[in-house]
């Protein structure tokens, strides 16, 4: 015969079966909605993550036809001048430039790669000013595995060409100086000529910086600043970047 204490169990279970299965399942419910919540933020973030990279690849195509058409100047001028030897000489550059240009389809290049790339138009304006133009590069070796954005050097190379040594009488001079602080790339390029009031960076017809400005926060968020200095003397601009290395080239560096 049932004792009072086992009836009493059984009671309980039957009332308690109940209250746990629907606990049980409440904690499922929960946990199915945790996992859908986590499927759709990944979601989003790989959708912006895609539109960034879109909108990352379009200002890198508008940054290309500048250079082309600002180089196709120099050598039509330097073809006008009859300046054959030099001309042949700008035409070599400028075949170098397209070569580089359909390798650079990277978001992120070492900055070997960008100083390269810049010198075939230093190379060109060099033949157009002559012993009036004078350059100096600083750049640590070690920052050259360094990444950075492409044209980031050439467009600011280009921009005080266009704005400043184009109109200088006179000695034009370009400094163009990397250095490494606190996990940091800073690029300085200045040069001494007049950029006059052009100091905005979105000015209407643009200087390029407002591309260099909208690539780098589209990489490096609010990480990565752009300043730019004018005055009577000359304009001096400054990217700073977090240092990002190419690991494959670091490891292949010599110890």
């Amino acid at each position: 015969m049932l004792s009072y204490e086992g009836f009493t169990l059984i009671i309980m279970l039957f009332i308690l079966a109940p209250i746990m299965g629907a606990i049980a399942l409440l904690f499922l419910f929960i946990f199915e909605k945790r996992i859908d919540l986590l499927e759709n933020k990944n979601k989003e973030i790989r959708l912006e993550q895609a539109l960034q990279e879109a909108q990352y690849n379009k200002l890198n195509q508008q940054i290309q036809p500048h250079f082309l058409f600002n180089t196709l100047n120099v050598i039509l001028g330097l073809a006008r001048l009859n300046r054959t030897a030099e001309l042949i000489r700008a035409l070599e550059a400028f075949s170098q430039f397209l070569k580089f240009k359909y390798k650079a389809s990277e978001p992120l290049i070492p900055l070997s790669q960008e100083i390269q790339y810049t010198q075939h138009y230093l190379d060109i304006q060099t033949l157009r000013f002559g012993d009036r133009l004078k350059i100096d590069m600083e750049c640590p070796e070690p920052l050259s595995i360094a990444l950075v954005p492409p044209f980031i050097l050439q467009t600011l190379v280009e921009n005080s060409f266009k704005h400043g040594l184009e109109k200088k009488v006179g000695e034009a001079l370009l400094h163009i100086r990397f250095h490494l602080d606190s996990q940091m790339v800073y690029l300085e390029v200045a040069d001494n000529g007049l950029m006059g009031n052009e100091s905005s960076v979105t000015d209407e017809g643009g200087h390029g910086l407002d591309n260099i400005q909208k690539r780098l926060y589209l990489y490096f968020n609010d990480r990565a600043q752009l300043n730019i200095a004018s005055n009577e003397s000359g304009t001096k601009v400054e990217v700073s970047w977090p240092l990002v290395f190419d690991k494959k080239l670091e490891e292949a560096e010599p110890e």
